[in-house]
């Protein structure tokens, strides 16, 4: 009878957690479409997630402080902070459950606690929210057009108004770019609608219209033709990559700033979280977000290189196959690259290891890269092989890095990961550009020789460190807690 018993109660638990997850998951949807509030835990993004999702994230959560996080604290402190009046904000509701808990809190009740915290908030500006132009629609275009679309909410930060493609925009173009929006096979189904009108021509996303303009030039298209002032152009063409290239999509009327999804020359080559903040947006209008590579390794060599000192070190990245190899053996400008994609391990450059310098000078020739394209589709990997000046020991390492992805300014950079199963299948999708491997990780008896693994995703991760600089250069950053 004590088994029954015991699993009646099991049966009991199940269903409040799960139906106090239900609760969690309304007030998060009523925190982002009414207040503009986007809710995160542990940098996770939670909109749109169902029950079972919620329940694992607050396993992931409790392990990674080494503390349980519970669902039911959770949405005591979600009430909380829907209770109060709060501008626009991104909050970690992981780092607030945690911190409520800690020995620390000293607060009442819940709300004293919660308006502690967040008593910064009223003292950010107002947003203005800015129109964004997509120049191309490839495989970051696209994933940029989903996530923007998908996270509009009120639309108080960036709003697509429109994309650029070359050639005709007959009804068939415009069903397949329909298509190719709607269904990914890396990423899977868009999770949301997505509605051909020809005679606007243009898109309707989530019931919002996205105007398509075909345009053979930069410098040539009227932008405010389309009530498109001021806007955020992101070319992700790869065609243009210079300053004077780039300068050209200044010269069309409605636009304000340009961001290159690629590495540019002659023009600020950013990492968001390492180097954004040395560019003021007021006098620099062209950016490039650098490269997937140079974004996934450069934040944990910031952290490595100013917690520990690097001497010198050499990157080997495993890359996924890209749409500039060929399919099958053909012509490439390119040596190797011209084999197929998909059968071969493929030796090739990379500039990830210079590129890096232009976020850190103080590692300029410190450092050599090259890069090995294999067989996936998606999901790569960056080896770092570091020689440093102080000496260390892998849980060392694991402490420094577990610090900076749970707080300061890499905590949307840096996934910090637990997993002794991780493969490249299970990063797909994951925001962060830097997912650190921390049961790989080798040190030297020494202790002053790192061997660090980190993953990933190079469309989704970099997408979303394209989409976090847009923001900054649009001056659409709300509040953050984390």
């Amino acid at each position: 009878m004590s088994d029954i018993r015991s699993y009646e109660k099991e049966l009991a638990f199940q269903a409040d957690r799960r139906k106090a997850t239900t609760e969690f998951i309304k007030i998060i949807s009523d925190l982002w479409y009414d207040k503009a509030i986007e809710v995160v835990l542990f940098k996770n993004q939670i909109i749109d997630k169902n029950v079972s999702d919620i329940i694992n994230l607050h396993e992931y959560a409790g392990e990674f402080v080494q503390k349980p996080i519970s669902i039911f604290d959770s949405v005591e402190i979600l009430r909380a902070i829907n209770d109060i009046n709060l501008p626009p904000a991104k909050l970690d509701i992981g780092k607030l459950t945690y911190e409520y808990h800690s020995e620390d809190n000293t607060h009442l009740n819940v709300k004293a606690f919660v308006l502690d915290k967040l008593m910064d908030a009223h003292s950010t500006q107002e947003i203005k929210p800015k129109d964004v132009v997509l120049y191309g629609f490839g495989r970051i275009g696209r994933l940029v057009a989903r996530e923007l679309m998908a996270k509009t909410g009120r639309g108080s930060q960036l709003r697509l108004r429109a994309v650029v493609v070359r050639g005709p925009l007959t009804e068939e173009i415009l069903e397949k770019r329909a298509a190719l929006l709607k269904t990914d096979s890396v990423h899977g189904q868009f999770m949301g609608t997505v509605d051909v009108d020809m005679e606007n021509q243009s898109l309707i996303i989530n019931g919002t219209t996205v105007k398509f303009i075909s345009a053979d030039r930069p410098d040539t298209i009227d932008y405010t033709k389309f009530g498109i002032y001021n806007a955020l152009i992101i070319d992700n063409t790869g065609a243009f990559r210079d300053k004077d290239s780039l300068s050209k999509h200044l010269e069309s009327k409605g636009t304000g700033r340009v961001l290159l999804t690629a590495p540019g020359k002659e023009v600020p080559n950013i990492v968001h979280g390492v180097n954004h903040s040395e560019f003021d947006p007021e006098n620099t209008k062209i950016y490039s977000a650098a490269s997937c590579t140079t974004n996934a390794i450069t934040p944990i060599l910031k952290v490595i290189d100013d917690s520990l000192g690097i001497k010198k070190g050499h990157i080997e990245t495993i890359h996924a196959y890209t749409n500039d190899q060929n399919l099958v053996d053909n012509m490439h400008k390119k040596y190797r690259r011209g084999r197929a994609a998909a059968l071969n391990m493929v030796i090739t450059e990379t500039g990830a290891g210079n590129a890096v310098a232009k976020a850190i000078p103080g590692l300029k020739g410190k450092l050599t890269s090259n890069a090995i394209r294999v067989p996936v589709p998606n999901g790569s990997l960056a080896i770092l092989n570091l020689e440093v000046k102080t000496k260390t020991s892998k849980d060392s390492v694991n402490t420094i890095l577990k610090k900076y992805a749970l707080e300061g300014d890499l905590v949307e950079q840096i996934k910090y990961s637990l997993s002794n199963e991780l493969v490249s299948t299970d990063i797909v999708g994951a925001s962060a550009p830097s997912i650190y491997d921390s049961k790989a990780t080798l040190v030297s008896a020494d202790g002053k020789s790192l061997v660090l693994y980190i993953w990933y995703d190079n469309e989704y991760g970099y997408s979303h460190q394209v989409i976090r600089l847009a923001k900054y250069i649009a001056k659409v950053r709300r509040y953050t807690y984390y």
